[in-house]
């Protein structure tokens, strides 16, 4: 396991569990001993290099913050040259489309195994083995790697060649996060109304908008200074690659562009290392606009 971050130190858990024998590495390696003495079990080692944590295995997992820190771990050359000949390399994260398609091209050209495999769902989905795996890469690497993702995934669907995960992915993350701002707006709309936040809330639940991500987020949307899930920065991230994949294919996404630009202007004012569902507060803390 390459990324000792919230989702990769979860997975480590459910790996472990599942029988795995797992070494990890971290680029800070506080993190990753962290993660050690938190799971404490002898099948969990930490490696010093992303070389000597490959080495030997059937299987390795990437969980990086992007697609620059991804692809300068995978494609650094004594990673390669460590890895076994029938290994599999699966990059977990939101790396992008132009980061997938490198990878799958210089893996192949050292014939080498990739899978492309970003994933959906939290630190809780991963804690409760409910993540969906969208896989792209050859049917083979595929199969032989869904054994190892199902330790913390319940459903793994390939979507077609490498490249088309990291797509699907976006798309999936278009969704999310114009959901998440429509929600902030929601909540300051009916706040400003003199409705209760939690009682929107419990309204929003149980009518036609109550999504797995409507459910799961209220803590984070009703109570400050609970933990980190996804931070703004890193939906600013996603906002970036899916209009650049937006505008490769010419294809217009005005909601999502009008969604970015508010998180774009939370980030720039100091927020974004706060829970994407600080959105709301930030919306909330705007003065209202005279008609």
């Amino acid at each position: 396991m390459l990324g000792a971050g919230r989702m990769g130190a979860a997975m480590c858990h459910r790996l472990v569990a599942a029988g795995h024998r797992v070494r990890l590495w971290n680029r800070t390696p506080a993190r990753a001993l962290a993660v050690l003495g938190d799971v404490g079990s002898a099948d969990l080692v930490v490696a010093d290099t992303p070389a000597e944590a490959v080495r030997g295995a059937d299987v390795v997992l990437c969980m990086l913050a992007d697609g620059d820190a991804t692809t300068a771990v995978l494609l650094d050359a004594p990673l390669v040259a460590a890895l076994a000949p029938d290994a599999v390399v699966c990059d977990l994260g939101t790396s992008g489309v132009v980061a997938a398609r490198a990878l799958a091209t210089a893996y192949a050209a050292h014939g080498r195994r990739f899978v492309d495999s970003p994933v959906s769902g939290s630190v809780a989905t991963v804690a409760a083995g409910q993540l969906l795996v969208m896989a792209s890469g050859a049917p083979r690497d595929v199969e032989d790697v869904t054994g190892v993702l199902s330790a913390f995934a319940a459903r793994v669907v390939r979507v077609g060649d490498a490249g088309l995960g990291q797509s699907m992915k976006l798309a999936v993350n278009l969704v999310v996060h114009d959901l998440n701002s429509a929600l902030s707006e929601c909540l300051t709309l009916a706040g400003r109304a003199g409705i209760d936040p939690a009682t929107a809330y419990d309204v929003l639940e149980n009518s036609a908008v109550g999504a797995p991500f409507v459910r799961y987020k209220r803590a984070a949307f009703l109570e400050e200074g609970g933990p980190v899930a996804m931070s703004l920065d890193l939906v600013a991230k996603d906002f970036g690659l899916i209009a650049a994949l937006a505008d490769e294919q010419g294809t217009p996404v005005p909601v999502s562009d009008a969604a970015r630009a508010v998180v774009g202007e939370a980030v720039a004012a100091g927020h974004g290392d706060r829970d994407m569902a600080y959105l709301r507060t930030f919306l909330a803390s705007r003065p209202p606009s005279v008609p």
